[in-house]
């Protein structure tokens, strides 16, 4: 940011008084741009054993394979945001089961967080976001098609709970990629 949103002047780069980082600060009417991480919602939708999986139509990462996910918008929950979000990549309807993987992705400014979700039937297509949709049993998940580490984080382990048979809630960090989230 180089000028403020609220008075148009030229903003500083600084540390302002009882913080620790440095934030674009306006010399003339004192606002400060507290510039946080994104949230990322989706869900690892489920049909009949199988998960749905979306082939991406725009970038980043176009033609590989993700969960339906993508940033919250404002005045969203992150329920909310998933729900849309699975809506608008595959065309499909789901209902909410319980909150299950958390990535945070610090060198981007992200937080992923996954729901596993069931589709309400199997009704699901190709949008303007996703080339294909498809379920997949476990076994055939494309791995190495894979869009972005935290995806492949979650299904590995939904993959390794589904084995188990305990779900529980996963918590992790990328703190290095050799993909682009």
């Amino acid at each position: 940011m180089r000028f403020c949103p609220k008075c148009g002047h030229q903003v500083n780069m600084e540390i302002p008084d009882g913080d620790n980082r440095e934030r674009a600060v306006c010399p003339n009417c004192s606002f400060i741009d507290y510039d946080n991480p994104l949230m990322v919602t989706g869900t690892i939708p489920l049909y009949q054993g199988k998960v749905l999986l979306c082939k991406r139509n725009i970038e980043p990462r176009f033609g590989y394979w993700t969960l339906p996910a993508g940033f919250m918008e404002n005045g969203e929950t992150t329920v909310e945001g998933a729900l849309r979000e699975t809506l608008e990549e595959s065309g499909s309807e789901v209902t909410i089961k319980q909150p299950f993987s958390m990535v945070s992705i610090p060198h981007v400014n992200q937080v992923h967080l996954f729901y596993i979700a069931e589709l309400k039937q199997p009704d699901f297509h190709p949008t303007t976001e996703s080339s294909e949709v498809e379920l997949f049993e476990l076994s055939d998940i494309p791995w190495d098609e894979m869009a972005f580490s935290s995806v492949r984080k979650s299904l590995e382990f939904f993959v390794a709970d589904h084995k188990s048979g305990d779900y529980g809630f996963h918590e992790d960090s990328i703190l290095i990629s050799t993909r682009p989230e």
